[in-house]
């Protein structure tokens, strides 16, 4: 009760900070120099004002985005460009950023996603994917979009970024899109991407979308929606290398950070794994979906995932496997440590049943590789049930490793603590104690699912200090 005490405190306090936050917006910018931490500083900076931005909530400003990114791209030689959105509320629809770009938002600095769907260009489908995820056609381009891109800074003093999902949720659950949802933000076939100290709200569908990219760090970012709006998920790493999440505080209607890497045939052909993934000091909650969920959309592989220091919050499970006959590719070599959850419906969840296929091409001969799972110091309480681990008849989920693991059930807990089918594995210091397909190995096993020790080049990056100072009209 004292922990979910806390919780609630804790909610009240960032409901209210968001409240003044909202009603500080009309006061007038006398900031004139700020400071901030990046993979790299600009030579040249512009205000969203310069162009003829309109930050009242209502004018729409995406003419002055790409009027102010299509000026400043001539400085992309020239040690690059920042684009600064002072405070206001910023109605726009998509825009694309461009290469050795920041764009950096004032603490008091609004994105409103416009609710007019011609601000909203329509893209194909993702290639790996074969269609739309709402629908079979093409998906509205995310707010902040960009392609073939290098060095981009999506960055601020903790400003927001507000898709007004109600709008798109509201279409969505009555059939009425004919393409799928845009995200808030996605980035294609990019290297060295940063994305920080933001707070995102209501997004239509996915918030962060890194896909087909590489050289990655999401880093201070709050997410939030409601529990129960249509795949919020938080952070999406897709087919992406080396990319570090790290301290991001999440509340969503679906999985707090998704790995995913392709969907059935078209992911398979793509063939573009996502490897070398960190995820570090995370705070989820989320009633009906997984603080950490692999796949399902795992086609092209997911490979190399550390995880650690991650707090689950009723949540529905913490690292959640998703795969089923079809997929193909594999998730292997992942490793998870010092997970700390309270309540829970599932502690451990492996499921390898979980349909929802592009279309009726898949090949029903493509079966997924899940091995070398490993989770260990992993403290969980009020659980209704400890695991339910389903792999796939004839083709077994293997590798399974547990270790040091003090699962707390609920008052009313399932009869079956464990359910196992299709797996093989190990445990050491698991309770409550696990069923037969994990055999306990003893206390002198309790050091196994060792965590890699060696480290990964995208946590030897080290950001500068950059330092602006903007004219005064």
């Amino acid at each position: 009760m004292e922990v979910m005490r806390k919780i609630v405190v804790a909610l009240i306090v960032v409901g209210l900070a968001i409240s003044e936050k909202g009603e500080s917006r009309h006061v007038r910018d006398v900031t004139t120099s700020f400071e901030y931490s990046a993979m790299n500083c600009r030579a040249h900076s512009a205000s969203l004002s310069d162009f003829g931005g309109v930050g009242d909530g209502k004018t729409s400003n995406t003419k002055a985005f790409q009027s102010a990114i299509s000026e400043l791209s001539k400085y992309s030689s020239e040690g690059g460009a920042q684009l600064y959105v002072p405070p206001g509320k910023w109605l726009t629809g998509s825009f694309s950023v461009i290469s050795h770009f920041t764009l950096y938002l004032h603490r008091d600095a609004v994105l409103l996603g416009s609710q007019d769907i011609n601000e909203w260009p329509v893209l194909k489908p993702l290639p790996s994917y074969g269609r739309g995820r709402d629908a079979a056609a093409g998906r509205f381009t995310s707010l902040i979009f960009g392609t073939n891109l290098t060095d981009v800074i999506i960055t601020g003093d903790n400003g927001t970024i507000d898709g007004q999902g109600p709008f798109w949720w509201q279409q969505f659950h009555k059939g009425k899109l004919k393409y799928t949802r845009p995200y808030l933000i996605e980035l294609m076939f990019s290297d060295s991407i940063q994305i920080s100290n933001l707070t995102l709200l209501n997004s239509p569908s996915w918030n962060v979308h890194p896909v087909y990219s590489s050289n990655i760090v999401v880093k201070g970012i709050t997410i939030l929606a409601p529990v129960t709006s249509p795949n919020t998920d938080g952070i999406n790493p897709d087919s992406c290398t080396n990319t570090r999440i790290e301290d991001c505080y999440i509340v969503s209607g679906d999985d707090c950070v998704a790995v995913k890497s392709g969907w059935d045939e078209y992911g398979i052909q793509f063939g573009m794994p996502t490897k070398q993934l960190i995820i570090r000091r995370l705070t989820c909650i989320s009633p009906f979906s997984a603080t950490i969920a692999l796949g399902s959309e795992m086609s092209g592989g997911i490979e190399d995932v550390r995880a650690e220091d991650i707090t689950a919050i009723h949540t529905e499970s913490g690292v959640r496997i998703k795969t089923a006959v079809g997929r193909g590719g594999f998730v292997r070599d992942i490793y998870v440590r010092k997970f700390t959850m309270h309540t829970m419906k599932w502690a451990f969840w492996m499921t390898g049943n979980y349909g929802s296929h592009a279309d009726k091409n898949y090949d029903p001969n493509a079966l997924p590789e899940i091995k070398n799972i490993n989770y260990r110091d992993v403290v969980a309480d009020n659980v209704t049930m400890a695991a339910r681990l389903e792999g796939i008849a004839n083709d077994p989920f293997t590798g399974i490793c547990l270790a040091n693991v003090t699962i707390g059930l609920s008052a009313k807990p399932k009869k079956q603590h464990w359910t196992c089918t299709d797996i093989e594995g190990i445990t050491s210091g698991v309770t409550p104690p696990p069923c037969g397909l994990l055999p306990d190995q003893g206390p002198e096993k309790i050091t196994a699912c060792d965590f890699p020790k060696d480290s990964q080049p995208i946590e030897e990056l080290e950001f500068k200090k950059c330092s602006y100072r903007l004219k005064v009209a």
